[in-house]
């Protein structure tokens, strides 16, 4: 399963015959959204409360995604958080109770006429970052942060492009990912 969807200009991509010899003689290590060694891992979900009719379309991706996974219900959790900017105490308190493999985060921020998006948009991103590399945790990045309503709809939409759908594969990934590690 893909992290990211398929921009219908690459769909046919092939890496370049010489560079994939080069990669086949390397090690190479990556991550397995849906990989076994899930099995059993508990998934916080980190939700903001703004633009609710945006957000839950993003968490009907993130939870699909998570369910093909092999990811079951009642190995997630939903945290609903006031909004993006609440998000990185929230995600500090989750994380310090070790009690999940990941985290996604999901909301809209949508641009107005002052700085205030600047502001939240700026500050959740970087909370988030800081509390992923503090804790060791992947922390799917699922927060839109767009110009208008209609952005936010179409990243929110159902199928392969859903930003919930996209932040649950890349959370998923990095867990697999560090599991490999230990």
């Amino acid at each position: 399963m893909s992290t990211e969807s398929i921009d219908p200009r690459y769909a046919n991509y092939l890496r370049p015959s010489e560079l994939q010899r080069r990669l086949d003689s390397m090690t190479t290590v990556e991550g397995n959204a849906a990989g076994s060694e899930l099995g059993g891992v508990k998934i916080a979900i980190v939700v903001g409360r703004w633009h609710s009719y945006i957000v839950d379309r993003l968490l009907q991706g993130a939870l699909d995604t998570a369910n093909n996974s092999g990811i079951a219900d009642a190995d997630i959790d939903v945290i609903q958080a006031p909004g993006a900017y609440e998000m990185p105490l929230v995600a500090k308190a989750l994380a310090q109770r070790n009690a999940y493999g990941a985290l996604v985060t999901l909301g809209v921020i949508i641009k107005g006429d002052t700085p205030h998006f600047d502001f939240v948009a700026g500050e959740c991103a970087r909370g988030l970052s800081d509390v992923s590399r503090g804790f060791d945790l992947p922390i799917g990045f699922g927060v839109l942060t767009v110009n208008n309503v209609e952005q936010a709809m179409a990243r929110a939409a159902d199928g392969e492009a859903n930003k919930g759908r996209e932040a649950m594969l890349a959370a998923l990934e990095v867990a697999s990912l560090l599991k490999t590690f230990d």
